[in-house]
């Protein structure tokens, strides 16, 4: 591991400049990531002695082999506060740590990205909030990404910003560097213009987007929606998705930035291939045997968030139980509900009700052999993931607003014999490509109800058929080949449009 610096100490390394570079100076990487938190987790062993782990995401699985490609370096948090880390290797990456306060992880991380943008690009499910100094903290910090991204960038490099914490870095960028390709992609939904109206700081979220020369989303309609924001509070001119960008006041184009869908995936093949180990087949069939060995296991697996529905579902579950369509001896729900911003009030307050709703449900249904709801409030390690996905017959996905939702194509991509079967909501992003889900509104209790029924009980050849079809499409169109899409359109719009 490199050396820990004092917050205070400014990084020497070579190449590395706290401010943007002058004419002329330009890093070594030609190929760059910039994200909230870097593609690497420290990890602390028996005898306290620090290292680094590649993060199990999806991302980094995806850009892990064009980092290897095309000399490569990611630039993100390394998620502790009050340290400052001197860039540093690991695997095929360069690593560029950008530090933040314990006051800016209040500021720009639990407030405007998880208060003020979480809740207002989220459908306003739970009410935004707007403090001016939320805001300075965001600008301010979005611009030492900026400025760490400049200054390790190779003249002409491609760089890829990622998600809604750092919607002004494009800008940024493109001011200091005109000569960088730079993409964008939105990991989260984009909201209606009359839900994004509310932010006071539209406008320069907007031209910060626009910095970018394509600006990826992951459903068509976050795309429209953003173009519709354009439009309103721009005024610029739209043509098939492509924003003229005007450079000063005389309206002459001086670049074009592209919105469009790229709908995110999974790392297909390394689900797949849990699926079929044999220690991990046996341990679906021990859950299953925990459990009692029930006719049926229905499965959700969530990050605790007001977003994903959990309430709706148990809602929807325990209403099943009391009408007696279905019952505890027959049936069982595992609901693994992950930690997720404990220190923000509307979690906890989220963990207290869904924890509340559980156990009314059990203490209501539960007998000496059986329990209607096995709460999990924990992170598994994949392999236990995948485990639970080959135990479930059925995966219940109720998200009431909701980017893609990846764990429905983990789901699917599990079922290598195309067995079990999902009831999507049709606010998740997955819905747009797994149709042969049960589509349902978490909002309609009784739809929902309805649809769990027809999962429990859909013939065996019509489940087949439906699965095929879904992990087909699942396995043809896997993260990496997002990724390659967008990249192959990001060069393609530069070289069209000569950025």
């Amino acid at each position: 591991m490199e050396p820990v610096l004092s917050a205070a100490q400014p990084s020497t390394t070579p190449g590395v400049n706290p401010s943007f570079p002058t004419d002329g100076q330009f890093g070594n990487f030609d190929f760059i990531v910039v994200s909230n938190r870097l593609a690497v987790d420290r990890v602390v062993d028996e005898h306290g002695e620090s290292s680094w782990r590649r993060s199990p995401g999806g991302l980094v699985t995806a850009l892990a082999p064009v980092m290897a490609k095309a000399d490569g370096a990611w630039v993100g948090w390394h998620g502790a506060p009050d340290e400052t880390l001197e860039p540093f290797d690991e695997s095929t990456m360069h690593l560029v740590p950008v530090p933040l306060s314990a006051e800016e992880v209040e500021l720009y991380y639990e407030g405007f990205s998880n208060a003020t943008l979480w809740p207002l690009y989220h459908d306003v499910i739970a009410s935004p909030e707007f403090h001016r100094t939320w805001w300075d903290s965001y600008r301010k910090v979005n611009k030492r990404f900026a400025e760490a991204t400049a200054s390790v960038a190779a003249e002409g490099a491609t760089v890829w910003v990622q998600d809604y914490q750092l919607q002004l870095v494009p800008k940024m960028l493109r001011q200091a560097r005109p000569d960088l390709k730079i993409g964008f992609f939105n990991h989260i939904p984009f909201p209606p213009l009359e839900i994004y109206a509310q932010l006071p700081w539209r406008r320069q979220v907007i031209e910060g987007l626009l910095g970018a020369d394509l600006i990826g989303f992951q459903r068509p309609s976050d795309a429209s929606n953003f173009l519709r924001c354009v439009r309103r509070f721009k005024g610029y001119t739209i043509k098939a998705q492509q924003v003229q960008v005007p450079q000063g006041d005389d309206g002459v184009p001086a670049y074009v930035s592209r919105a469009e869908a790229f709908p995110i995936s999974i790392d297909t093949a390394s689900i797949t291939e849990l699926a079929e180990r044999p220690d991990v087949i046996e341990r679906s069939r021990e859950i299953r045997r925990e459990l009692g060995d029930p006719q049926y296991i229905l499965l959700g697996v969530d990050r605790l968030d007001y977003t994903k529905g959990i309430g709706h579902r148990l809602k929807a579950y325990g209403e099943l139980l009391e009408d007696g369509a279905i019952t505890v001896e027959d049936a069982a729900l595992i609901q693994v509900a992950s930690p997720s911003r404990e220190r923000v009030e509307q979690y906890r307050l989220l963990r207290e009700d869904i924890e509340s709703a559980v156990g009314r449900i059990n203490g209501t249904h539960d007998t000496m052999k059986n329990t209607a709801i096995r709460y999990l409030h924990h992170s598994y390690p994949v392999e236990e993931m995948v485990a639970l996905y080959l135990a479930a017959d059925v995966m219940l996905v109720t998200a009431l607003r909701d980017g893609m939702n990846l764990v429905a194509k983990e789901y699917v991509a599990a079922r290598t014999g195309n067995t079990g079967m999902l009831v999507l909501s049709e606010f998740a992003g997955a819905a747009d490509t797994l149709r042969q889900a049960i589509l349902v509104n978490p909002h309609d209790i009784d739809g929902l109800k309805s649809a769990i029924v027809s999962a429990i009980n859909m013939p065996k050849t019509e489940r087949m058929r439906r699965m095929r079809l879904m992990r087909r499409q699942v396995v043809h169109n896997d993260v990496e080949r997002w990724s390659q899409a967008f990249l192959d359109a990001l060069h393609l719009e530069s070289a069209d449009h000569g950025a």
